[in-house]
């Protein structure tokens, strides 16, 4: 196994290699952690994928470079009548396909984003209708008074409804269910780059779209973008000059590449917040009674991780550690709840004795490359809990094996990270992962948990248009997730981004969204 690995290791530098010969100076050769996991952005809620499509397609409005709501599709917005807000479009903009795009395209794509099958409906959760009144204004219906449309909007990209109509695309696709479409490997947006190529798992090529509605800030021509799921051949792609960026350096190699000559290293804590999920059937996937249902063994879980240790080994001392789910700069965080319930192995066992449950058996379901250092991290995990009293295995593979066995309830507990994007406010964590499954709401709400009094918090925060009455309830509903331990808070991982002299400079903010549109290369 692993001469079969440094055979890969060289077949992927040497083709690396084979790259830097023939790039040109306004090539960006991106060497990415992980694959993105479709070309569809409404077929898996994951910011990464997203982000990466951004540079395909855009919304109605998006985040600038610092992190201010702005026009881009939509030129301006205004609210009309009792929950409904006008949007203008902006005119002379052309889809990659050389087609025309109008209130038409908006009106497909809020369709598609919406369906009850979509992934992604948990990203507009106040949305009811659109109504188009010309060619360049839609009209927006809520379900009532809602104050986070525009943040939503960021990440609802739009599609051209003739392309979608043609190629039988006017159903989102669903990565956690395994169904594709046209649209998995297949793109046509209006963004600043368009698609030339696509192999997954090893190079997605985007061309400069030269009819970009929008002022280039960028001299990019093309981006490779490579996945190399190695750490070690990642960075050795860096060192030896065969990628120009990468907004994934391993964290054990941080300091050799910030004194490696000709590279720079950009450092900051990440807005995920990576934490433990829980299932909260009766019986576990195994059949074995399910004891995540006592609080009591929730507890023991906090205090038999040691995160401390953590932070040094696996992370190296790069990480933040959480006491709650939601990172300092978002909208609901305080600091109280922010308190750490503390490694205390004795007590953990104790919890474990007090609620019948030692030797309790479950699955850890992980994967390789979604978070940083995400493998350690179980094992280490899986090593404490045992230590503890636990009785736990990994079951740990690649997202498009282990999204479906979440999504079906099949995890007894689970790794997730959740950076609150696009609406970069608690209230998405708390409608999306911890409210009730129902409709648009607890999409991700994979462990089944379901607290009525949380619940109404939520929902009463949803329609408050009074900022600070809308996070005072939902600092409420974060404290009934911090008591009952509904998802147990690790730490907020560091975002670390290295660039070769090539790269002039880049845009790098909280939410570690690449936005290669700002970025300049040197001549």
């Amino acid at each position: 196994m692993k001469f079969r690995k440094s055979i890969l290791a060289g077949l992927m530098a040497f083709a690396l290699s084979h790259t830097a010969n023939i790039a040109s100076a306004e090539t960006l050769r991106w060497g990415a952690a992980h694959d993105v996991y479709s070309l569809d952005p409404y077929s898996y809620g994951d910011s990464y994928t997203i982000a990466f499509l951004n540079h395909v397609y855009e919304g109605l409005v998006r985040y600038n470079a610092d992190l201010k709501i702005e026009p881009a599709l939509a030129t301006s917005w205004e609210v009309v009548g009792d929950n409904t807000w006008r949007f203008n479009l902006r005119k002379d903009v052309k889809f990659h396909n050389g087609a025309d795009f109008t209130a038409n395209d908006v009106l497909a794509s809020l369709t598609r984003v919406s369906h009850p099958t979509s992934p992604l409906r948990g990203n507009l959760p106040a949305y009811k209708s659109a109504k188009i009144v010309d060619d360049h204004t839609i009209d927006i219906e809520l379900t009532g008074p809602y104050p986070l449309l525009l943040n939503d909007l960021t990440n609802i990209f739009i599609f051209d409804e003739k392309w979608l109509v043609d190629n039988d695309s006017l159903l989102p696709t669903d990565v956690g269910g395994q169904k594709e479409g046209y649209a998995t490997y297949n793109t046509n947006g209006t963004g600043p780059f368009k698609l030339e190529s696509r192999v997954p798992d090893s190079k997605t090529v985007l061309l400069k779209f030269d009819g970009w509605w929008d002022k280039p800030q960028h001299n990019i021509d093309k981006i490779e973008f490579t996945p190399i799921i190695s750490s070690a051949t990642r960075v050795a792609a860096l060192l030896g000059g065969d990628v120009d960026y990468t907004d994934s350096a391993p964290t054990q190699d941080m300091a050799r590449l910030a004194a490696a000559p000709g590279l720079r290293l950009l450092e900051r804590t990440d807005l995920r917040t990576v934490f433990v999920g829980f299932q909260r059937r009766e019986k576990l996937h195994n059949g074995a009674e399910n004891h995540f249902n006592k609080l009591g063994v929730r507890q023991a879980v906090a205090h038999a991780l040691d995160m401390d240790l953590i932070k040094k080994r696996i992370m190296r001392d790069k990480s933040r550690n959480a006491g709650t789910i939601i990172a300092p700069e978002i909208p609901g965080y305080t600091k109280e709840l922010d308190e750490l319930y503390g490694y205390d192995l004795d007590k953990a066992k104790a919890l474990l004795k007090e609620n019948g449950a030692e030797g309790f058996p479950f699955t850890l379901v992980c994967t390789y490359e979604n978070y940083l250092n995400e493998e350690e991290l179980c094992n280490g995990m899986i090593s404490m809990l045992t230590r503890a009293g636990f009785k736990p295995s990994l079951d740990i593979g690649p997202t498009a094996v282990q999204a479906p066995k979440r999504t079906a309830g099949q995890a007894d507990a689970y790794v997730l990270g959740w950076a609150n994007e696009p609406m970069l406010d608690s209230y998405s964590i708390l409608m999306q992962v911890i409210q009730t499954k129902s409709g648009v709401a607890g999409v991700f709400n994979w462990g089944g948990w379901s607290y009525p009094e949380l619940d109404e918090l939520v929902t009463k925060a949803s329609t408050e248009m009074d900022r600070e009455k809308r996070l005072a309830l939902q600092t409420k509903a974060l404290e009934i997730v911090k008591k009952e331990i509904i998802q147990l808070p690790l730490h907020q991982q560091p975002i670390a981004w290295v660039l070769t002299e090539k790269v002039e400079s880049v845009v790098q903010q909280a939410d570690n969204k690449p936005r290669h549109w700002l970025t300049v290369l040197k001549k």
